[in-house]
């Protein structure tokens, strides 16, 4: 199973935060694509291109699951954009809030991420939660990639 990682690159914090996430994946035999360390920053304007075809061209291939960092003020335009782009190729995502409740921060997250996303409130909760979900297998009948839970 591959885990896209996403969330802000601001601080260091949320960068560390990104780092608990992929080694708890580790830890559970998850590959994973954590963009800042598979493609590293946009360092300028002239760099958008290769980040946008290393995050998503390559950071969504074979992808059966997103991991989002929801915590902060806000989402984050990249990380909301590639909340969408999973969604809308269907596939599910979980995102992580362990700053505050979920119900006290729908003026910023959006009662569409609220509605679409699983959201676990720690790391404990999400290891149980990744453990719940199986391998992306193909249904051979209509050729349609599915993540059944257990």
């Amino acid at each position: 199973m591959k885990a896209y990682i996403a969330g802000k690159l601001c601080t260091a914090s949320e960068v560390e935060f990104l780092e608990k996430i992929d080694k708890l994946c580790e830890r559970l035999g998850i590959e994973t694509f954590l963009p800042h360390r598979d493609v590293g920053p946009c360092k300028g304007i002239k760099d958008v291109k290769r980040v946008f075809e290393g995050d998503i061209l390559k950071g969504f291939k074979n992808c059966d699951l997103v991991i989002v960092d929801l915590n902060g003020l806000h989402v984050g335009a990249g990380t909301a954009w590639e909340m969408g782009y999973a969604y809308a190729k269907g596939i599910p995502s979980i995102g992580i809030k362990t700053d505050e409740p979920v119900k006290n921060a729908l003026e910023y997250l959006s009662a569409i991420i609220i509605n679409s996303t699983k959201i676990v409130t720690s790391l404990e909760e999400l290891e149980k939660e990744l453990k719940t979900i199986k391998p992306k297998k193909q249904d051979e009948n209509k050729g349609i990639s599915t993540l059944p839970r257990s």
